[in-house]
């Protein structure tokens, strides 16, 4: 275990005010806990039929972690760790120290442990990429943060594609993914940790059952994934930005290889790489975070400023939603009480913000599939 990373903070508070934290980190905004409206025509009455405000004035928000009714949110550029909880006001649970917020670098993916009494955090150090474990402590809305330990580091890091996407799966191991950091044909290399979707143990040890003995790699030529989430069966689907010509959603195989940079997009599969069952262009995609719930997938597109859901069982189509409404879309996530959880991404540089931004929206999925 290193020393302590991370400062946790004290007694809920409605005014936030970012401490230094040695980290290269942007000045933050004060969240605010939107009052939940009625839920009147909504197909499933407890939850809202239109994208209403859950939080607003989130800066630059990156992962969701849902936990039971309330929440964890991570700010990319001020390292932030937020605590949500609806109804209530939003306050800051922690600021992950030694972050480097550079271009797409700086606090990532978060996710709760298997058993739910540990959080983990991706995020982007001096030294590159790493996973890190906090015990989680506390009743929502006193959430607290110990000491972290390292998962795994080293990763590579750069300013653009750095992966960041960190998930469990049903089976309890825990799936990494990291872009190429700029270096393209490092997806192609076995024995380097860019451009792959990585499978550990919650120690950060390597399962035995993984593809290769020995190596974390669960499947490679990778351009960078942002996207990952299982079906009820136990399919894992996958969103990858790609450069000029294709973005992907792949069903993602044991040791598979997906191609980058020797293919983009469909056309691999004589040269032995994995198609990807549906792509776009990035102008109207970059497809970002995705959440599966019952039999839709569900994906957040930053370029394209859409939502887009794809049937499990025909993934090679898809419907659009919300288009041009929020602007660039971050993350979808499985919210409290089933709800959908949209997270916007237009404070970050590349987006246009607008009143209120960013912000987290709910909405029944059912609504949006009829």
């Amino acid at each position: 275990m290193r020393g302590r990373m991370l400062r946790t903070a004290g007694a809920a508070t409605a005014a936030l005010v970012l401490v230094g934290c040695g980290a290269d980190v942007a000045p933050a905004p004060t969240p605010t806990v939107v009052a939940e409206p009625p839920a009147s025509a909504s197909p499933s009455p407890a939850l809202p039929a239109e994208p209403t405000d859950v939080v607003t004035g989130i800066a630059a928000p990156w992962s969701v972690a849902v936990i039971g009714d309330s929440a964890l949110v991570s700010e990319r550029d001020s390292a932030r760790i937020l605590e949500v909880v609806p109804g209530d006001a939003v306050r800051e649970v922690a600021v992950v120290d030694g972050v480097v917020a550079d271009g797409e670098g700086g606090l990532l993916g978060i996710a709760t442990g298997p058993d739910a009494a540990s959080l983990y955090v991706y995020s982007t150090a001096e030294d590159g990429n790493r996973v890190q474990r906090y015990p989680l402590e506390g009743e929502p809305g006193t959430r607290t943060l110990g000491a972290p330990e390292t998962i795994i580091d080293g990763l590579p890091r750069a300013g653009i594609h750095n992966g960041g996407r960190i998930a469990f799966s049903p089976d309890g191991m825990l799936y990494v993914t990291t872009g190429d950091a700029g270096e393209a044909g490092a997806a192609q290399n076995p024995d380097s940790l860019a451009g792959k979707i990585l499978r550990l143990t919650p120690e950060g040890g390597i399962p035995d059952d993984n593809p290769e003995p020995g190596s974390p790699v669960y499947s490679l030529g990778h351009r960078n994934v942002q996207g990952l989430d299982w079906t009820d069966d136990g399919r894992l689907f996958a969103t990858e930005f790609g450069q000029d010509a294709w973005d992907e959603l792949n069903l993602i195989e044991p040791g598979g290889n997906y191609g980058w940079p020797q293919v983009e997009g469909e056309g691999g599969a004589d040269a032995g790489y994995i198609d990807p069952v549906q792509q776009w262009r990035p102008d109207a995609a970059s497809p970002s975070g995705m959440a599966i719930i019952g039999d839709t997938i569900y994906i957040a597109n930053l370029r394209g400023g859409v939502l887009r859901t794809v049937p499990v069982d025909e993934p090679t189509t898809a419907a659009e939603h919300l288009a041009g409404e929020y602007g660039r879309l971050r993350t979808a996530v499985e919210g409290p009480a089933g709800a959908l959880w949209i997270v916007t991404n237009n404070t970050d540089g590349r987006g246009e913000p607008r009143p209120g931004d960013d912000r987290i929206l709910a909405v029944d999925p059912s609504a949006l599939t009829g």
